[in-house]
């Protein structure tokens, strides 16, 4: 029998970790609905509305790997505790703002208090299931809880709405962090890492002005096109990575630990996940546009027929541990990414007269066959490293995924904004305004259609549809293309043999837990 294998307490305690990655996912899209009350009652700008809407993702993925990094050397569930504490205080603060000014300061508290809770929840888990099969599950079940409240965010968020008033939607965060600081003493353990000395503040400093930078510079081409200071920020903020690095490099106890990429696992899953995730934003984002634009489809009608891609994703999460137990790890994520890549294939045979059908089964394939690799990229890239530094590695892995989908927004934007000005053929006559504001968007086309007469609009709106739905095809083709690389990089460096023996010698515990024992099983690998 093997001694490391988890039991009740543990499995208690992985529901006890749902909670706050639940509640972020919820966070990052229920202020969405939330944003006509707020704009009515507080009166925000224009440029105050866009740091209430990205200041918490922001600072989430700047300080993520700081705060995995304090988790390592303070102890990840007193870290999670804190972080719990602080974002209910915050989601408090924010639920009864008076003012735009103080809404962004309590969103950005939520980001900071966020960036704690994401990386401590995935080390426990590393910690608290040592047999790597119990861990994959847990993992599934832990991303699965993440996935749902992205699900039933707007769902909640709506409700809540409908009754009260747009600070309910962060009260939510109150009750679940309560039964968080209640249930973490009882069923979580508590583990550190034995001898890592104090945090450099200078690297913290380049870490979080890096990583904020970058995403800022990536999401700001992402939306509104190449411009220089979008373009200054992205570059200042590789810069200060490339410093970042090298600070590392020669530190005795370094903030992320470079030795982690020199494990063939560890790198290859997270590049393979850093790819996986470029894909999946921007076309989320682009097939909500066609079925609204294009397709015609009211708002409420788009959002139902994208909720067979959250049930596909979540499908896919659940089953992964039980075929990884059957197939080995590098064949199921390359077969999966394959299944992801016919569904980008769909894509590129929709037209304007394609029933909408067409575009759900191509992002239900995509995301069902992505979801092997969220799950065992995810398993890999914290199972690599050491139990001392899971905290550095699980933040590694979130801020990874945070860039990647900030960058494929960007790229895969830009690339259909390029196929959809280059294929714009704009009716004779058009007056040069029209034809500017058609050009820019197809939203743009549509509205300055209407101002136009009859078969001139008609003319110009079928143009700009198919132009539209022409940019899909090609970024549809380029996600395929991607995807069967991707697939192959997983077969070829991703272990393709089973690996369920225990890995790990146990962690360094905090005074008072008991160390996991061994089995001789166990002794005999490591020795």
């Amino acid at each position: 029998m093997n001694m490391n294998r988890a039991g009740r307490r543990e499995w208690t305690g992985l529901a006890a970790l749902i909670l706050p990655t639940l509640l972020i996912s919820i966070d990052v899209s229920v202020l969405h609905l939330a944003v006509p009350a707020l704009t009515e009652d507080l009166r925000p700008t224009s440029a105050q509305l866009l740091w209430i809407n990205d200041i918490y993702g922001f600072l989430i993925a700047g300080f993520l790997i700081t705060m995995g990094n304090v988790g390592d050397r303070v102890g990840r569930r007193k870290l999670l505790l804190i972080g719990g504490a602080a974002f209910a205080a915050a989601s408090v603060l924010a639920a009864y703002a008076p003012s735009a000014e103080l809404l962004i300061a309590a969103r950005a508290l939520l980001g900071i208090a966020g960036a704690t809770l994401m990386p401590s929840t995935l080390s426990l888990i590393r910690n608290m299931f040592q047999d790597p099969a119990q861990r994959t599950t847990a993992i599934s079940l832990w991303m699965t809880g993440f996935t749902g409240g992205m699900v039933v965010g707007p769902l909640v968020g709506g409700a809540l709405l409908e009754n009260f008033w747009w600070g309910s939607v962060f009260l939510l965060n109150v009750p679940v962090m309560v039964i968080l600081l209640v249930a973490g003493p009882l069923l979580l353990p508590e583990y550190r890492a034995p001898a890592i000395g104090r945090i450099d503040p200078l690297s913290v400093l380049l870490s979080v002005a890096a990583a904020l930078l970058a995403i800022y510079g990536v999401k700001e081409i992402a939306s509104y096109g190449f411009a220089w200071p979008a373009a200054a920020a992205l570059l200042a903020g590789i810069a200060l990575a490339v410093v970042f690095v090298r600070r590392q490099r020669r530190l005795d106890d370094p903030l992320l630990d470079m030795r982690l990429f020199a494990e063939r696992r560890f790198t290859a899953a997270l590049g393979i996940l850093m790819l996986t995730i470029l894909i999946a934003p921007p076309f989320s984002l682009l097939i909500g546009q066609h079925l609204q634009l294009v397709n015609g489809l009211s708002p409420l009608s788009a959002g139902l027929l994208m909720l067979p891609a959250s049930f596909a994703v979540i499908v896919g999460l659940l089953v992964s541990p039980a075929l990884a137990q059957r197939i080995r790890p590098g064949y199921l994520a390359g077969a999966g990414l394959a299944v992801g890549a016919a569904g980008f294939l769909l894509l590129t045979q929709v037209t304007t007269e394609s029933n909408p059908a067409l575009l759900v089964a191509g992002q239900v394939l995509f995301f069902l066959g992505a979801s092997p690799i969220f799950v065992l990229g995810t398993d890999l890239v914290v199972g690599a490293a050491p139990p001392e530094r899971s905290g550095s590695a699980a933040a590694l892995s979130e801020t990874g995924q945070e860039f990647g989908g900030a960058l494929g927004l960007a790229v895969f934007g830009s690339v259909a904004a390029a196929v959809y000005r280059a294929t714009l053929e704009v009716p004779a006559g058009t007056p040069a305004a029209v034809e500017e504001a058609a050009r820019d968007t197809l939203g743009g086309a549509l509205s300055a259609a209407s101002d136009l007469p009859q078969a001139t609009a008609d003319a110009l709106s079928l143009t700009a549809r198919e132009a539209f739905t022409t940019g899909i095809n090609v970024t549809g083709a380029i996600g395929a293309a991607i995807l069967v690389v991707t697939a192959v990089l997983a077969v070829l460096f991703l272990p393709t043999a089973p690996d369920r023996a225990a890995e790990d010698t146990p962690p360094q515990e905090a005074e008072g837990d008991t160390p996991p024992q061994e089995s001789a099983g166990d002794l005999q690998l490591r020795h």
